[in-house]
C-alpha cells in the first residue's frame, strides 16, 4: 500500500467539493472583457460534470473551455488573469501566471543540428546497463508504450520500425494533435534517448533496447522551451488510456515551480488533476511509469510531493537510479512508500548509451532508469496477453532483484552524509522493491 503522501484521488469519487462558478439572482451579473489577454489554466470538475456544464461554469467566469476530458472531470480553458478567483477557489492553476509570478526565464529554441547519416558501428559492449537489468528480453509489435517526453526521431533506423504514428501525439497544448510535425523531436533529444532504452532494434547494429520488437508512440509533453506543464501530462496520461497503450513512460516531472514548492490552492488543483487522469489511465489497463527526479529528494516528506509529479501520484511506478555500480545515485530522489523500483541511471562517467538524434549519446538521469522498467513491463505484456496494470506492477516487484541499503549514507565521497535509506532488503527507500530484471538473463 502506498504511504499517505500519494495523492489519494479515486476517478469515481473527487475528494474536492466544488461549488458551481453559475452567478444566481443574488450575485450581480460579470462583465466580461473580451479584450484582456489570457492565458492557459487546467480545470478541475465535479467527476461527473458534463462538457456542457463544464463549459458554461468556464463561460461564466469568462473564459472558454478549449479541451475537456469528462472521463474524469478535468479541463483546459483559456481566460484571463482573473478567471481562477471568478471560478472559485482550488479550482484552476495556470502555468504560466505562476512562472510570470516566480519571474523564472523561458529559454529560446535552438534547433538540434542532426547529422545526415546515423553510424552503423555496434555499441551494444558500452550497455553495462542492459547487462544489469538481465540483457534484453524480448518484445511484441502487440505492445506499445506511450513515451511521455520531448518527441521521437521518426527516422531513427533503431527506432523507425518501432514507432507507432498512429497513436502518436503532442499534448504541449493540453489537447491532443497527432500531426507528425507535431510530435516529433525538435529541439530536445531527450525522448529519443528514452525510447531507445526501451525498444531499440536487436540487430546488430548502434544500441539494443530492453525490449526490441516493442512498439513507441510519442507523445510530446515538453516543450520546445522545456517547459512541463500539468496540463500536457493529463493530456498525455489520458491519449495513452483511450489508445489502450500497455505502458506509459514518464521521465518527466511539472516542471512550472521550482524544485521544492510548498501549498497552494493552485498546486493541489494539479495534484488532483494528474491523480485523476493517472487513476483512469490505470483502471483502463495502463501502467504508468516515471522517474522519480533527479533533486535528490526524500519524496516521502510533504514538503517535496508535489515537485515530483507525476511520479508521486498514487497509480503511477516511481522509479530511482543507480549507478554501475549499482548505489543509488547522488542526484537520485528516494522515498519509503514512494518508490517502487530501481534502474540504471548512470552516473559520473558511467551514463546510459542510446539513441539520439542522428546517432548515440549518452546520459545520466533517472530520466534513463524509468525506461528501464518501462522495457521490461513491455516484456512482461508481452508474455501475459490481457494483464491489467495491476499484474504488470506485480509481475516486475515479483522478478526485481532485491538491493539492501547501502552500509554508508555518504554517496558523494566528500564524508558528509547525502541520504540516509530506511526499510530492510526487500523493500526500502533507496530501491523500492529492488533492481528490475527482463527474467532474460
Amino acid at each position: 500500500m502506498r504511504a499517505l503522501g500519494r495523492s489519494l484521488v479515486a476517478v469515481a469519487c473527487a475528494t474536492l467539493v466544488i461549488t458551481p462558478a453559475r452567478a444566481t439572482a443574488a450575485e450581480p451579473e460579470r462583465t466580461c472583457d473580451d479584450g484582456a489577454p489570457t492565458v492557459p489554466y487546467l480545470v478541475v470538475f465535479d467527476g461527473d460534470t458534463p462538457r456542457a456544464a463544464a463549459r458554461d461554469q468556464v463561460r461564466d467566469a469568462c473564459g472558454e473551455l478549449t479541451g475537456y476530458y469528462p472521463q474524469i472531470g478535468v479541463g483546459v480553458a483559456d481566460a484571463d488573469a482573473g478567471f481562477a478567483t471568478r471560478l472559485g477557489a482550488g479550482r484552476a492553476y495556470s502555468a504560466q501566471n505562476e512562472r510570470r509570478a516566480a519571474q523564472r526565464p523561458v529559454r529560446r529554441a535552438v534547433e538540434a543540428t542532426v547529422p545526415a547519416q546515423v553510424p552503423t558501428a555496434d555499441r551494444s559492449a558500452e550497455q553495462w546497463n542492459l547487462t544489469a537489468v538481465g540483457g534484453p528480453g524480448t518484445g511484441s509489435p502487440d505492445v506499445v508504450v506511450g513515451v511521455l517526453d520531448s518527441g521521437i526521431d521518426p527516422d531513427h533506423p533503431d527506432l523507425a520500425a518501432a514507432l507507432d504514428r498512429d497513436d502518436s501525439a503532442s499534448c504541449v497544448g493540453g489537447t491532443a494533435d497527432p500531426a507528425e510535425d507535431a510530435w516529433r523531436a525538435t529541439t530536445s533529444g531527450h525522448g529519443t534517448h528514452v525510447a531507445g532504452i526501451i525498444a531499440a532494434a536487436d540487430d546488430g547494429r548502434g544500441t539494443t533496447g530492453v525490449a526490441p520488437g516493442t512498439r513507441v508512440a510519442s507523445v510530446k509533453v515538453v516543450d520546445d522551451r522545456g517547459i512541463v506543464t500539468p496540463e500536457a501530462v493529463v493530456c498525455g496520461l489520458m491519449w495513452a488510456a483511450e489508445h489502450r497503450m500497455a505502458v506509459t513512460n514518464s521521465s518527466v516531472a511539472i516542471n512550472t515551480w521550482g524544485a521544492f514548492c510548498t501549498w497552494s490552492p493552485g498546486r493541489e488543483v494539479v495534484r488532483e488533476a494528474i491523480g485523476r487522469a493517472a487513476a483512469y489511465s490505470a483502471a483502463r489497463g495502463t501502467l504508468n511509469v516515471a522517474a522519480a527526479t533527479n533533486e535528490a529528494t526524500d519524496l516521502s516528506r510533504p514538503a517535496g510531493a508535489c515537485a515530483a509529479l507525476p511520479a508521486t501520484a498514487r497509480d503511477v511506478l516511481a522509479v530511482s537510479a543507480v549507478g554501475r555500480d549499482g548505489t543509488k545515485t547522488r542526484y537520485s530522489s528516494y522515498g519509503l512508500g514512494m518508490v517502487d523500483l530501481t534502474a540504471p541511471g548512470g552516473d559520473g562517467d558511467d551514463c546510459v548509451l542510446s539513441t539520439v538524434p542522428g546517432g548515440y549519446g549518452k546520459l545520466c538521469g533517472t530520466s534513463m532508469a524509468a525506461p528501464h522498467v518501462a522495457g521490461a513491463a513491455a516484456v512482461e505484456a508481452a508474455a501475459r496477453p490481457g494483464a491489467t496494470s495491476a499484474d504488470l506492477k506485480q509481475a516486475l516487484e515479483a522478478r526485481a532483484r532485491p538491493v539492501p541499503c547501502p552500509a554508508k549514507s555518504d554517496l558523494t565521497g566528500d564524508g558528509r552524509p547525502a541520504a540516509f535509506c530506511a526499510g530492510y532488503t526487500r523493500y526500502n527507500s533507496f530501491y523500492g522493491h529492488g533492481l528490475v530484471q527482463t527474467g532474460a538473463g
